[in-house]
């Protein structure tokens, strides 16, 4: 389901240019909003005119966002604009800032201009920078140019990512597998630095619930997907734990209250229900909810932010980067034991026994081609956080067991150096949409940095800007 966002539109002016200009403008980027089918809370119930120019409007424009919910504000500058004012309220309200303005018109032929308004939108930049806001800037347009509203739907984009990010919780199960020190992490200080939480559970409290659910009968649905959206290659009773397990991990997420998860997927699970929980995970990365393998919480993050830049219009997928394409100079494997989407898959996904490993219980199927992947990875080490993130495109390549996908990128060997330098691990997030520019300029916002693995950073800002 599409995520929804609600912006708070705030038209402002300043008193020294045409005022019946501002009224204009405002009315026409409301409708010009409306027309998008954007969500907004506008503010003309805030004074006459609806337009933001007077310190003493701040506080109530404030508090009816807050009591509205809304996720980012729009500084429309419909003239010149008041900056102090739209500073003051930004940073009282502590959320994503889109400043923008209507391109101004030809001089009156008296050479009177009516409006001022790229002039006012850099004085408001500046004072935005002294009350240390960050904004977004859309540039200067008209609202018919389709850069406006390129420029509105990748803010609320941004926004989503920024609000999902402020609202994490993972269910950690279990602790990492003793053999994955990659996939430690620093449980205060996401807590400390970035109000991530985890709820851990142990692996008992996990098994009682599954065994609670497969003797019951109670993972019907699961089950259902299974038979239909699968090949079975495993006994009846295994396919039945598989879906229990889906069922237990879906229902624990929701008693804590959390919205992606991440469970030690071996080996002790195997001992206790004789499966793998690659295509439990599977069932769950296709209804929204991500869940990761190894206990690797920096993983279900990086989920996290992939599909809130996406709107949540479509699945990720979580990967080990493997091995070397054998004749693509320049091509990468990305695998895992079978934990991807269903609806990813290209064909009908084999349930079977995975890679590695001697228990049932995981997918087989190579992934849907894509010409415009995303793969990013959010991790740290030693205090500091990044997000790294990049474009790739799927190529031929040899039958892999698991679910995979064969990519090319722009230069393998530098993407290499940069995992292996780090903060960065083997494992990796994809979506199937060309969201870079969106991640790079949520990181402004929630505090990390944003790490190209190709040299594109002027080619984003260029996007960004509206080139």
């Amino acid at each position: 389901m599409t995520a929804k966002i609600k912006l708070g539109f705030v038209p402002t002016r300043r008193s020294v240019f045409s005022a019946p200009d501002a009224l204009k403008y405002r009315d026409l980027t409301a409708a010009r909003l409306t027309e998008l089918g954007i969500d907004f809370v506008d503010i003309k119930d805030i004074n006459p005119e609806g337009l933001l120019f007077s310190d003493e409007d701040v506080k109530k424009i404030a508090d009816k966002f807050r009591k509205e919910k809304v996720d980012g504000i729009i500084l429309a500058h419909c003239n010149f604009g008041t900056e102090y004012v739209c500073a003051r309220l930004a940073k009282d309200l502590d959320l994503p800032v889109l400043l923008w303005g209507p391109l101004d018109e030809r001089p009156l032929p008296d050479g009177t201009r009516l409006r001022d308004t790229q002039c006012g939108l850099f004085a408001t930049g500046k004072v935005l920078r002294r009350f240390r806001v960050k904004f977004t800037y859309l540039t200067n347009c008209r609202l018919s140019d389709p850069v406006f509203e390129r420029g509105i739907r990748d803010f609320m984009a941004v926004c989503n990512v920024v609000r999902t990010f402020k609202h994490i919780r993972i269910l950690q199960m279990g602790p990492r597998p003793f053999d994955f020190w990659t996939t430690m992490c620093n449980e205060g200080e996401l807590l400390e630095k970035f109000n991530i939480q985890l709820s851990p559970i142990p692996l008992p409290e996990l098994i009682r619930e599954v065994k609670r659910i497969r003797d019951s009968n109670g993972a019907k649905e699961e089950l259902e997907i299974l038979h239909d959206k699968t090949v079975i290659k495993i006994s009846e009773p295994k396919v039945e734990t598989v879906a229990a397990l889906a069922r237990a991990m879906k229902n624990l997420i929701e008693k804590y209250g959390c919205n992606a998860g991440a469970i030690q997927c071996w080996t002790a699970l195997q001992g206790e229900l004789g499966i793998m929980p690659c295509a439990a995970n599977a069932i769950l990365n296709d209804m929204g909810i991500p869940v990761v393998c190894e206990t690797d919480i920096h993983g279900a993050i990086t989920a996290l932010l992939a599909e809130a830049a996406v709107m949540n219009e479509s699945r990720s997928f979580f990967a080990d980067w493997t091995v070397r394409h054998p004749d693509n100079p320049n091509g990468e494997l990305l695998q895992h034991c079978g934990p991807w989407p269903i609806s990813i898959a290209k064909d009908k996904p084999e349930l079977t026994c995975p890679i590695a490993f001697d228990d049932d219980g995981s997918l087989s199927a190579e992934a849907k081609p894509g010409n415009e992947l995303t793969l990013t990875r959010f991790d740290g080490d030693n205090g500091e956080y990044s997000l790294l993130l990049g474009n790739a495109k799927s190529v031929d390549g040899p039958k892999i067991l698991g679910t995979y996908m064969w990519v090319e990128v722009e230069n393998i060997k530098r993407l290499e150096e940069k995992i292996v330098s780090g903060p960065y691990i083997h494992h990796c997030v994809g979506v199937y949409k060309n969201v870079v520019p969106i991640l790079y300029e949520a990181c402004k916002y929630i505090g990390i940095k944003a790490d190209l693995y190709d040299p594109i950073e002027e080619q984003v800002k260029a996007y960004l800007r509206g080139e």
